[in-house]
């Protein structure tokens, strides 16, 4: 066996693991398409240029809440597979090094947000940290298995902060797209923990599959799909997007209520598997589709 096949990740690696760079990704893209959508037209380059500052703001405060994350979850993600690879985990990082990367992260994304974007941002921001790495991760988490329910707000956050990066406000446009994302959350994360119910019972976390059984989890999957589905079409219905959203979103939203139907009525884990590929899917097809939609209006109307 070569030396290079044992040899830990590079320091640099390690500390970038902590980001959770493929949620940071997702975070960053739901703020981008916020910002996107509260410019008329296309963008200056002006706008441009803060559109880059706000998602690199953004991008520091969602890597810094997801560092302190892997701190107080080091115990639970060390029993969990699919989280016994982190750098807290395997102990290849302390905590006193990665609380100084977090809050160093989240230093320099706030001061950037407050100076070169504007100070709603960086409490928006800021508060989005808090609700992640604090009300959800340390309290609801351990405590409820509503805990992705309501600690789903501060995911659904992105878009708004996108918004008010470019606004200077948080219009009604922002809340239906929060609300998106809230109602998004529960049948993507619960479609995870499916699967990886017996990770979550031996962390001693009361996730839904754990407390509440494989059946009850599954047809709740199934009905967040359907108020999904409606929340879905409210961009339509309140004239942000035009008709090539309206045609995505119907068949995302239905694709995604088919596989929480089947889910539901014959169980297994490789199905589940597939629904929570799906619900990523469905998610970043949406708001593409919202995306390519915003500059296609002017040509359909």
């Amino acid at each position: 066996m070569s030396v290079a096949a044992v040899s830990p990740p590079s320091r640099f690696a390690q500390f970038y693991a902590l980001t959770k760079p493929r949620v940071v990704q997702l975070i960053v893209f739901c703020a981008l398409i916020g910002m996107v959508l509260a410019v008329p037209g296309l963008p200056s380059w002006a706008q441009v240029g803060q559109m880059a500052l706000a998602s690199l703001g953004i991008w520091l405060v969602a890597g810094a809440a997801a560092a302190f994350n892997c701190i107080v979850e080091q115990g639970i993600d060390a029993k969990m597979k699919r989280t016994a690879w982190r750098p807290t985990a395997k102990g290849e990082l302390s905590n006193q090094e990665t609380l100084v990367f977090s809050a160093v992260l989240c230093a320099a994304g706030s001061a950037l947000l407050y100076v070169w974007i504007n100070p709603l941002t960086m409490w928006l921001t800021f508060a989005t940290f808090v609700g992640y790495a604090v009300i959800y991760t340390v309290i609801l988490k351990p405590l409820t298995p509503q805990n992705i329910v309501i600690g789903g707000a501060s995911g659904a956050m992105p878009p708004v902060l996108g918004w008010s990066s470019m606004t200077g406000d948080v219009g009604p446009e922002a809340l239906i797209l929060f609300l998106i994302i809230f109602l998004w959350t529960p049948p993507h994360f619960w479609a995870l923990a499916l699967y990886r119910v017996e990770d979550y019972r031996k962390s001693g976390l009361p996730m839904l599959p754990v407390t509440h059984g494989n059946e009850f989890t599954r047809l709740q999957v199934f009905l967040y799909t359907l108020i999904l589905f409606a929340g879905c079409l409210m961009p339509f219905v309140f004239r942000m997007s035009h008709w090539i959203y309206l045609v995505a979103a119907v068949l995302l939203s239905a694709g995604f209520c088919g596989y929480a139907f089947a889910l539901w009525r014959n169980y297994s884990d490789a199905l589940a598997r597939k629904t929570f590929r799906f619900s990523l899917i469905h998610l970043s097809l949406l708001f593409a589709a919202m995306l390519v939609d915003h500059y296609a209006k002017p040509y359909l109307t």
